[in-house]
């Protein structure tokens, strides 16, 4: 067998990843194409560190990815629930091995364009998202606009950005929600939240 026969193969295999979250060792399978594969990437990381998640907490992750998130907020809510959603089937596909790998069993992980895929009457208490530098303003706005139509009174929706976006969440956030609050502002990313009052 060639080398070159032997890198694809091993290109093939899952990357695997250990690293604690919300002060739970946790294991992650990924693979190439889907996003930050080779660790959990910093703002995911910095996000996490500013969060405060309850026992009880209904929460949303939006554009889940292979599930760092919301499989660690699901950990830290035992009495509650995590929704992970995402639009790549790769990354759903996943998120759902890795819940089972962590053996959390309140989380369930759908394919949906935001949240369209999910039951109309499903709200939340808590939701975030690490979200992508390079969508048009127009789909975050729409996307904010759904979360805090599905958040219940007191519900609180984090977002990490790059700074950059800073301004931009800023002014959506006080525009749609009334409120903004920004947690911590770093060097690349910036971790904001709104609260539905």
């Amino acid at each position: 067998m060639s080398s070159k026969s032997m890198d694809l193969h091993k290109l093939r295999q899952d990357i695997i990843i250990q690293d604690e979250l919300l002060g739970h060792p946790m294991t992650f399978h990924t693979t190439w194409g889907l996003f930050s594969p080779k660790a959990i990437d910093a703002g995911t990381h910095l996000l996490l560190k500013h969060l405060e998640v309850k026992p009880h907490d209904k929460a949303i992750d939006l554009g889940c990815g292979y599930g760092p998130l919301g499989l660690a907020i699901a950990k830290s809510a035992p009495r509650g629930h995590c929704t992970l959603v995402d639009k790549d089937f790769v990354a759903v596909d996943y998120a759902r091995k890795n819940a089972a790998l962590n053996g959390i069993h309140n989380a369930e992980v759908l394919l949906s364009n935001g949240l369209d895929q999910l039951p109309r009457n499903q709200s939340f208490t808590l939701a975030v998202t690490n979200l992508p530098a390079k969508t048009g303003k127009e789909h975050y706005y729409l996307f904010f606009n759904d979360i805090k139509n599905r958040l219940e009174p007191g519900g609180r929706f984090y977002v990490v950005v790059i700074t950059g976006l800073r301004q931009f969440i800023a002014r959506s956030f006080g525009d749609i929600f009334g409120n903004h609050k920004k947690i911590k502002q770093g060097k690349h990313y910036t971790v904001a939240m709104a609260e539905k009052r």
